[in-house]
């Protein structure tokens, strides 16, 4: 065997065995952290001191903060999405989310070289070619992809290249069958809820970013969609450059603003009291703004940005949002979007009744494990569907002990809200970063309307926000008399 033949032979078995070795290094970190975790349980149960038991499990978080992290970078792949998710300050211990969200944009990076050899084998062109400046050090790295400012020849305008690491496909894949069996484990275990067909819905949306063609139709689709619904958007969606999109690279605009995790940074440094009037009001707009376009997404259109983790907002001058990276979206069924638009009045009107009709429609099957059955429901569709936290409750922690999902297990979830899911825990977890408290389903709830109204399932009578009322009574007369 020639040394070619030999080296060859080298990359195909490491090609086959990788995904092995990811498997057993998964599972060997995993088991570590979740046996740590029982063992310490167990432990801390002879503890009778509340306050040295708070002590203690806050030493336990840290610790095992230490090893998630570790976990997520050393193998990213899929568990660096796994991060953005539980790295929220309304769903994880504190010091995991002090750990993980450094995450969201700060993946090991692909090297220069092969980012180049990408493009030019996507876009038929070298880099010298088609950019007058390509910078080689990227804007920031994910998952899937990393995205670099460049500058198109004879152009003024800066743009933003987004490539594909190579090969990340066959990685995430073998990573998320992994993560689904654990979570089989779980849910029969230690969580009762159905964190399988959760894991289920991750690998058929995570499956549509491969593919930045379909990211880039996202993208327009959306944009032409906010702009059709407000006067003034209240989100900025980048303008892609259609002739310069391909399977594995997207060009797109390059919007100058501040991730939003960097905020309170960047307010420090102008000066700014993060806790005075101007810092809450420009909060206050910045999620007033995120709502007003995933409520209309959701419950308007159907179609919506479904990867809301807090790297992809960016914080523009006058604190306008600029909403990135469309490698996930999800279309909502009819069904389901009108399902939730009665869950989102539900919430709203404080309706037990209601939430638990909306519940059974939407298809989510609860297990009783209380008395108060309606009430307990009550509150579980709340932590799960609205943004507001309980008097003095400061962080919600869902799988807590005396949580709602302890005590009303869920048995089958539909796979498709698992995106809705997302983003009012994102909405939650900026709120609860930024000192807020508010309920996204008493903002929803003109949008839910219109939605239902327009579907005829309320009547005009019915409908409870006046301004909605006369608009939609208005659109419908001219409808009726032909001059809309």
């Amino acid at each position: 065997m020639s040394p070619l033949d030999f080296q060859e032979f080298q990359e195909k078995l490491s090609t086959h065995l990788r995904p092995w070795h990811r498997s057993f290094q998964f599972w060997v970190r995993a088991t570590n952290i979740y046996t740590g975790y029982k063992a310490f349980q167990l432990r801390v149960s002879f503890v009778k001191d509340v306050k040295r038991q708070e002590l203690m499990w806050e030493r336990q978080h840290e610790l095992a903060a230490d090893k998630i992290y570790d976990l997520c970078y050393d193998l990213g792949g899929f568990f660096l999405k796994i991060a953005q998710i539980v790295g929220k300050p309304d769903l994880a211990p504190a010091a995991w989310v002090r750990k993980l969200v450094t995450l969201c944009d700060q993946a090991p990076a692909t090297a220069p070289e092969i980012v180049r050899v990408m493009i030019e084998k996507e876009l038929g062109r070298s880099v010298d070619e088609l950019f007058e400046r390509f910078d080689d050090i990227p804007l920031g790295s994910a998952s899937i992809a990393q995205v670099h400012r460049a500058r198109l020849r004879g152009d003024k305008q800066d743009i933003v290249v987004k490539v594909q690491h190579p090969g990340i496909q066959d990685i995430m894949m073998t990573d998320i069958r992994n993560l689904q069996a654990f979570a089989l484990y779980m849910q029969k275990t230690d969580i009762k809820f159905d964190l399988f067909s959760v894991t289920k819905e991750m690998e058929t949306q995570i499956g549509y970013e491969f593919d930045f063609n379909r990211e880039a139709d996202a993208m327009q689709k959306i944009k032409a969609f906010l702009h059709r619904n407000n006067k003034r958007t209240p989100v900025f969606v980048p303008r892609v450059l259609p002739d310069l999109v391909t399977r594995r690279v997207l060009v797109m605009e390059y919007i100058d603003g501040i991730p939003i995790l960097k905020l309170g940074d960047e307010m420090a440094r102008r000066g700014i009291d993060p806790k005075g009037k101007l810092a809450t009001a420009a909060k206050q707009n910045i999620l007033e703004s995120l709502t007003l376009v995933y409520g209309q997404m959701i419950l308007k259109s159907g179609f919506f940005h479904a990867d809301p983790h807090p790297g992809n907002i960016l914080i523009c001058k006058g604190s306008q949002v600029a909403l990135l990276d469309y490698g996930q979206v999800k279309d909502l069924p009819e069904n389901l979007r009108l399902g939730y638009a009665n869950l989102v009045l539900a919430l709203a009107d404080n309706d037990q009744i209601k939430a638990s009709d909306s519940f059974r429609e939407l298809g989510i099957g609860t297990l009783t494990m209380c008395e108060d059955e309606q009430k307990e429901l009550f509150k579980l569709a709340q932590t799960m569907f609205d943004t507001k936290l309980p008097p003095g409750v400061t962080m919600l922690q869902p799988f807590a002990e005396g949580s709602s999902i302890k005590k009303i297990g869920v048995k089958a979830f539909p796979e498709e809200l698992f995106s809705v899911l997302r983003t009012v825990h994102l909405l939650r977890g900026l709120s609860v970063g930024m000192g807020l408290n508010y309920s996204c389903a008493e903002q929803w709830r003109p949008i839910a309307e219109e939605a239902l109204y327009l579907a005829g399932r309320l009547n005009g009578k019915d409908l409870k926000s006046r301004t909605i009322r006369r608009g939609l009574i208005k659109r419908t007369i001219g409808r009726l008399v032909g001059f809309q």
